[in-house]
């Protein structure tokens, strides 16, 4: 009786509070009517126009020029939403003037780049990915989110949810790697982040999935190119994670720069108003990508810039980033019949709705509190969530001879490379707010640790000249000045600890690489150095998966370190010295030669496959490298060990409305206590579509003690099974499948089962 009476009250709760919440909806939604009763045309189109910030606000108003147009355009009310105005007095100044001198004082939604953190940097979002930590890049997405709303943010261009399976990619290190189930479980955990359990709290801003749709598909992995790819791969690998992102409320959705298949996204109908607001039923509003519909011309799509805007207008594109074209051509193009007026009260709909959902029109400036920004931003909690953040998303990728954890007293260590004392490059790519060379070094960690004696040197240059955002990096590959020096301190060291990779602006947008090598001088540094002392600790500072065959053939230990924000070194420094045993796992392959790119764990099976012997070369295969990757999705080592055993399926058959359990036992079989994020994956042998060898489709981090042992379970059931079928629905086909589980694509264990109706 007592648990009858719980559910029912249960139940009564829950009808209450989804009443209420209607209830409001409704309000809402009448206020938004009662808005756009009053609004012209031009003010609707206002709304539809976004612009990047133009000159300093609290300075003299502009008199000519761009900018002065701008802010005539915002005293009539015919902006909508501002981008790259932060700090609260410029925030507040910008809103004061739509709010207190257009007609309606509808107030601005303002958008910034909060990729990875806004001042306090967490690692760059493939590292964050590489934790598998769901909970952890949700805290680290809700830390970003509270300093950019204390800053007078309350949108964010994040976060990207592109799949991409191809490392010369520049933007891969803004994305969840390569495969669609984690990505979406990610893109989830960002949104819940960055959106919180209330829009309207003064701690939360609106997130965006971006970029809708393909982007991470781009033709030989270059920026901005073209992308052409089947119904299997739009739906079944580019859409899950987009998908997820409705199913998390994500107010906000941003197309992308590429042609898909001829059309390009800005102008695509079929992406946004067929699939996204048709058959996703998407509620909120999509924004194109910065100057992305003007692009359509240079595509060789629209004729000019009329009818770039009409087609974008028609396609779905709610928004116009920095193209002036909704502003200059939509009030002609609804009057000549072009584009309909219903089509543009759908958009700004949609626009007031988040605006409304955010809390703006209570309280046009709840986002610009002094105080809170001087408290909040920088703040030493933020830190140590970074710091949390940090460790976590290291991946341990080699560790022969037990080198590594390090002693921490009475050895002589080299630390050598000139990323190793960089305090700008662990920042990353997208840290738009962050003050430069603010991160802790890797030097700087490791100092902190007193019991051991430390020589320095760079090495050679990296970089030459300027690191900036907007431009090309200067890579040396000429200076040699320094390894001779490197060379002479590492002689007779206990261990040479070796920071090499990337700088943090050689990987993001428009930062495509044809080679994954470690760049400039720094294998020819390095293996200089293992010429004098093979006892190194290769760390990696990179944005990307790189391809480091000669040092995994010959280096003892290798920990990936990315690029992991503002307490960098620290984090590092706790991983090398064991005072956090890796757990990370790679969300992208690492290929052996850039040759083999794109590559991924979930391929399809060609029709040849396998090598026949007898040295015959008809089957899929290179005839200079193998087919197999350097570290596989997955790939990560602890410095414990574990055992997977007794793989046990509840029965051998489910039915499409049962469940079926696998469960397995895993053991601690090191010294240290240690966690393994243990994946389970499927194959579906033999349906309508030819399905990949192997796709995750669950995984859970287990915390074990050295000898314990933990039975481990999962449930599948058809809606894990699911695919976008032949019959272009999604659906569970009957037949046989295949359970892999292990720490890796790798996997140890395997059974089967067969799905009936």
């Amino acid at each position: 009786m007592k648990n009858f009476l719980v559910v029912a009250f249960s139940l009564v709760a829950f009808c209450q509070s989804n009443y209420a919440q209607k209830a409001l909806d409704n309000k809402m939604e009448k206020k938004i009517d009662s808005l756009m009763a009053l609004m012209t045309l031009e003010e609707k189109v206002g709304q539809m126009n976004q612009y990047n910030g133009f000159w300093n606000v609290t300075g003299p108003v502009p008199k000519e020029g761009d900018a002065s147009n701008k802010y005539e355009h915002l005293k009539k009310g015919w902006v909508g939403s501002m981008l790259n105005v932060r700090g609260v007095e410029e925030v507040r100044k910008v809103q004061k003037i739509v709010v207190e001198e257009s007609r309606l004082g509808i107030p601005l939604i303002i958008g910034f780049d909060v990729i990875h953190g806004y001042r306090t940097q967490s690692p760059i979002p493939l590292a964050e990915s590489a934790s598998w930590d769901l909970e952890a890049i949700e805290a680290s997405a809700a830390m970003a989110a509270e300093e950019a709303a204390a800053s007078g943010i309350t949108w964010t261009f994040a976060p990207m949810v592109d799949i991409s399976r191809d490392a010369r990619w520049g933007r891969v290190m803004e994305g969840a790697g390569e495969d669609p189930y984690l990505g979406s479980q990610i893109a989830k955990a960002r949104i819940n982040g960055f959106q919180g359990k209330d829009l309207s709290a003064s701690n939360t801003i609106a997130a965006t999935a971006k970029h809708f749709a393909g982007y991470g598909f781009s033709e030989s992995g270059r920026d901005y190119n073209t992308v052409d790819v089947g119904t299997s791969t739009l739906y079944n690998i580019i859409f899950p994670p987009f998908m997820a992102a409705v199913e998390a409320d994500v107010k906000t959705f941003m197309n992308s720069f590429n042609i898909l298949n001829g059309i390009p996204a800005t102008g695509n109908s079929f992406l946004q108003r067929e699939v996204l607001k048709g058959e996703w039923d998407y509620k909120g509003f999509v924004v194109t990508d910065w100057g992305s519909m003007t692009e359509m011309i240079t595509h060789g799509y629209s004729k000019d810039g009329e009818s770039a805007a009409e087609s974008a207008a028609n396609a779905g594109s709610d928004m116009d980033m920095e193209s002036y074209l909704y502003v200059k051509h939509l009030k002609n193009l609804v009057n000549e019949g072009k584009v309909s007026l219903d089509k543009v009260d759908d958009a700004v709909r949609r626009i007031l709705r988040v605006k409304f959902e955010l809390g703006l029109f209570d309280d046009p400036y709840k986002y610009c509190n002094e105080e809170r920004e001087k408290t909040v931003v920088g703040s030493d909690k933020n830190m140590e969530i970074a710091l949390g953040m940090a460790e976590k998303s290291i991946v341990l990728l080699k560790n022969n001879d037990q080198l590594l954890p390090l002693k921490k007293n009475g050895i002589n260590i080299a630390v050598i490379g000139s990323l190793a004392a960089d305090k700008n490059s662990p920042l990353g790519s997208w840290r738009l707010a962050s003050k430069d060379n603010t991160a802790v070094s890797v030097l700087e960690g490791l100092k902190k640790y007193k019991g051991n004696k430390l020589s320095y040197e760079k090495g050679v240059e990296l970089v030459k000249g300027q690191e900036t955002f907007i431009n090309e990096l200067d890579i040396n590959t000429t200076d040699r000045t320094g390894i001779a020096e490197a060379v002479e301190v590492a002689k007779n060291k206990d261990v040479v600890v070796m920071v090499l990779g990337e700088h943090g602006f050689q990987s993001g947008e428009g930062r495509s690489r044809t080679n994954l090598d470690l760049s400039g001088l720094q294998q020819e540094l390095l293996e200089a150095v293992y010429a004098v002392n093979s006892n190194i600790v290769l760390v990696l500072m990179n944005g990307r998966p790189l391809t480091i065959n000669w040092a995994n053939d010959n280096v003892p230990a290798i920990v990936e370190a990315w690029q992991l924000g503002s307490r960098s070194g620290d984090a590092i420094a706790k991983i090398l010295y064991g005072d956090y045993n890796p757990s990370g796992k790679l969300p992208m392959t690492f290929p052996k030669n850039v040759g083999q790119v794109p590559l991924y764990y979930n391929y399809m099976s060609t029709g040849r496959p396998s090598n026949p012997g007898d040295n015959l070369v008809f089957w899929s295969h290179y005839t200079d490298e193998a087919n197999t990757p350097l570290y596989e999705f997955g790939h990560g080592l602890s410095y414990t060990s574990f055992s997977y055993d007794k793989l046990k399926l509840s029965a051998n058959s489910l039915n499409k409305t049962g469940e079926l359990k696998v469960s397995f036992d895993l053991s601690n079989t090191g010294k240290y206590e240690g966690k393994e994020v243990v994946q389970l994956y499927i194959q579906d042998l033999f349906a309508s579509r030819a399905r990949p060898v192997k796709e995750l489709k669950d995984f859970k981090m287990v915390s074990l003690k050295p000898g314990e042992t933990k039975n481990v379970s999962f449930t599948i059931s058809a809606k894990k099974l699911e695919f976008y079928s032949a019959n272009n629905k999604w659906e569970a086909e009957t037949g046989d499948f295949k359970v892999f589980i292990g720490g890796s694509s790798a996997t140890q264990l395997e059974s089967d089962f067969t799905l009936k109706n």
